[in-house]
């Protein structure tokens, strides 16, 4: 694992009442109405950093001059002391409820193809790479954390983080989707070691937030020193129940009827029917077949396959193993061009369920692809190998909020 160390961070002096009404999630999460919302919510929204609604370079200077303005107002302040800060975050998950605990630290970035211990399972994109980066020169400070996970089966970063979620915590909000966020500062020389021992064990994998982990590369590279390497990061055990990790489905605009895609199937797969979204995305999620999604056009009609041994011949022989074993592999390389005559253009994304009801309910789509989330393992048999997964293969559920605890950069 990467070095980490506690930090001085920047939060926001406001009451924990008016946090919901000032942070905001991930930039690339943020369609534009809600952009307008988080505006319109309160001048001090840290929308206006991350996600400036400003044209090209305008935009950046913008944010620069707003967050130093915060900061001279007091409306951003440094704590006094470096510290360490747990995370716990209570939320549900198509209907379960989970929480997930995490430690938000500065490390240091470490090329991959340097040998470096944090390991990325997909590529990035040349221009969100360069939007972040403008970004990052504008205002010297990261804002989201990079989102890693690491091995412990033996519990033991669970067991440290108990020691400290029993208390009253420092920071407590509500967000707009119903998460429940509480915040405890880590300062204790002991507890440091503990954790910094904890998280020195082995490797990191990046689960979220890829373009800002090339970001801090750049930024290490152009900038130089020890100091201009370090980068927030918010670390949580690949091992713990409350690590959800939800699929993208698919909305097609155009493809076949459920009736065409089924006899194009035929053969490779065993398909059944189902009566709507709800109950094709069950039982998609819950087969054990190697490969398993559903469809769903507007009507209601809807079908689950689910992959029969012949319909690994599908795949290129030469296929790496990582790649092979993932359902979103399988589906574009296999299926919806090459059987159902789907092209890429035609394919559009959304991470919950509700989301992909409401496209064949409105009849906004042509088709709903209903997928399995990607098991952790399988995301980290990519990394290991050195592989990219497909895009929108994972969802980590839920995002971090921006702007929580800012890490200042040289």
């Amino acid at each position: 694992m990467p070095e980490i160390q506690p930090f001085p961070g920047i939060l926001y002096r406001v009451p924990d009442a008016e946090l919901s009404q000032v942070l905001a999630p991930p930039y690339d999460v943020i369609p534009p109405a809600y952009q307008e919302e988080l505006y319109a919510r309160d001048p001090r929204n840290i929308v206006r950093v991350v996600l400036n609604r400003n044209a090209e370079d305008a935009a950046y200077a913008e944010a620069g001059e707003t967050y130093q303005q915060w900061r001279k107002e007091g409306v951003l302040a440094t704590d006094e002391a470096p510290a360490l800060y747990l995370l716990e975050q209570d939320f549900t998950a198509e209907g379960r409820s989970c929480t997930r605990v995490g430690l938000l630290a500065r490390f240091r970035a470490e090329d991959p193809a340097k040998g470096g211990s944090v390991l990325p399972h997909e590529q990035t994109r040349k221009a969100a790479r360069e939007d972040r980066y403008k970004l990052l020169k504008a205002t010297r400070a990261n804002f989201s954390p990079i989102f890693l996970m690491f091995a412990d089966a033996a519990g033991r970063f669970a067991a440290e983080a108990a020691t400290f979620t029993g208390a009253k915590p420092a920071v407590t909000y509500t967000d707009d989707g119903g998460i429940v966020h509480r915040l405890w500062r880590v300062t204790d020389p002991r507890a440091v070691a503990a954790f910094r021992d904890v998280l020195g064990a082995g490797k990191a994998y990046i689960a979220d937030g890829h373009h800002r982990y090339d970001t801090a590369l750049r930024y290490a590279a152009e900038v130089g020193g020890p100091e201009g390497a370090w980068t927030l990061g918010y670390f949580t055990s690949m091992d713990a129940p409350g690590l959800v990790v939800l699929p993208y489905h698919r909305i097609v605009s155009q493809g076949p009827s459920v009736d065409e895609a089924r006899r194009a199937l035929a053969g490779k797969f065993l398909v059944s029917d189902a009566k709507d979204v709800p109950s094709a995305a069950h039982a998609a999620e819950h087969s054990t077949m190697p490969y398993a999604f559903a469809l769903a056009e507007p009507g209601g009609r809807a079908i689950v396959a689910e992959a029969l041994p012949e319909a690994e011949d599908l795949l290129d022989a030469g296929t790496p193993p990582s790649l092979r074993a993932l359902d979103t592999y399988f589906l574009h390389r296999a299926v919806l061009k090459p059987l159902l005559g789907i092209p890429d253009e035609a394919v559009n994304y959304v991470h919950s369920r509700k989301e992909a009801e409401e496209a064949v309910a409105h009849r906004s789509c042509k088709l709903a692809v209903l997928m399995r989330g990607t098991p952790v393992r399988q995301i980290v048999a990519v990394a290991d190998a050195k592989e990219s997964m497909p895009a929108k293969s994972t969802f980590f559920h839920p995002k971090l909020p921006s702007g929580l605890v800012i890490h200042p950069l040289p």
